[in-house]
C-alpha cells in the first residue's frame, strides 16, 4: 500500500475490534503511527500485540464517556506519537428498547459514549491540531442518525446529535485548516451489527477504505458526509 500517511499520527477510538480495528490497521498500512483505545486493558493489549507487525501502534484503556479518561489517553498519545494529525471517533454503543423500557442509566450511557465522548475527544484533538497547523476529524456515525427506527430512541438521538455536531465543528474550524467528515453506514458485518458473516452487509474494510479516501482528498476539497448502505439489503 502507498504509505501516504508516513510521518502522521492518528488516534482511533474503539480501535480494538470491529470497524475501528480495521480502520486502525488500514492507517498503519498507509504509514501512520496509530494510538487506539478500548474499554479494557486486556482487549487493548491484545489488539496492539496483533497489529504491531503492521507498524508503530500503541494503546491504552479509555472510556470515552469519561472526560478525565479521555484526557489521560490523549496525554499518553502525545508521548507515543510524533504528533496527532487524524482523529477517528469510532467508539460507540447501543441500547435498543422502547422509550418506556429504557432506563435512565441506559440513556445516559449511550449519549455519554456516542455524543459526549466525541466532543471530549474532538476537543482534545483540536487543541493539538492548532499546534500542528491543521488536522482531520472523521466521525463514524450511522444511517440511524438520519432514519429513526423503533427501539432506537437513544441510539437515534446520539447519532442525530453527532451529525449536527460534526457539521457545526466543521464550520467552526474550517479556517483553522481542520477538516471534519462523518460517515453514516447502514448494516455493517460486525458483532455490534447483530453478528458478522452476512454476505449482504457492508464490511468493516469498506468503511476503512472510505476513511483512506477522505484522507487522500486534496486539502482544498472536503467530503463532509458519506452515506453508505448495502447494495442489496436483506428483504
Amino acid at each position: 500500500m502507498d504509505q501516504f500517511l508516513e510521518g502522521k499520527g492518528a488516534i482511533v477510538t474503539g480501535g480494538t475490534r470491529g470497524i475501528g480495528r480495521v480502520i486502525a490497521e488500514s492507517l498503519l498500512d498507509a504509514g501512520a503511527s496509530v494510538a487506539v483505545c478500548g474499554r479494557s486493558k486486556e482487549s487493548v493489549d491484545a489488539a496492539v500485540r496483533e497489529m504491531s507487525s503492521r507498524g508503530p501502534v500503541f494503546g491504552q484503556a479509555c472510556d470515552v464517556a469519561d472526560h478525565q479518561s479521555v484526557d489521560a489517553f490523549f496525554q499518553f498519545s502525545d508521548d507515543k506519537l510524533q504528533g496527532i494529525d487524524v482523529l477517528v471517533n469510532n467508539a460507540g454503543i447501543g441500547k435498543f428498547r422502547n422509550v418506556s423500557d429504557l432506563t435512565i442509566e441506559e440513556w445516559r450511557s449511550v449519549i455519554d459514549t456516542n455524543l459526549n465522548g466525541v466532543f471530549y475527544c474532538s476537543r482534545q484533538a483540536l487543541l493539538r491540531f492548532k499546534a500542528r497547523g491543521g488536522g482531520y476529524v472523521i466521525n463514524i456515525s450511522s444511517l440511524a442518525g438520519k432514519n429513526a427506527f423503533a427501539g432506537g430512541a437513544a441510539y437515534n438521538a446520539s447519532k442525530f446529535g453527532l451529525n449536527r455536531f460534526s457539521e457545526a465543528m466543521m464550520l467552526d474550524h474550517r479556517y483553522d485548516n481542520v477538516r471534519v467528515s462523518y460517515i453514516m453506514p447502514g448494516s455493517v458485518s460486525t458483532e455490534f451489527g447483530s453478528g458478522s458473516g452476512a454476505d449482504w452487509k457492508i464490511q468493516p474494510s469498506d468503511i476503512a477504505d472510505i476513511v483512506l479516501m477522505l484522507l487522500r482528498m486534496p486539502e482544498r476539497t472536503l467530503v463532509s458526509r458519506v452515506e453508505v448502505r448495502p447494495t442489496r439489503p436483506k428483504r
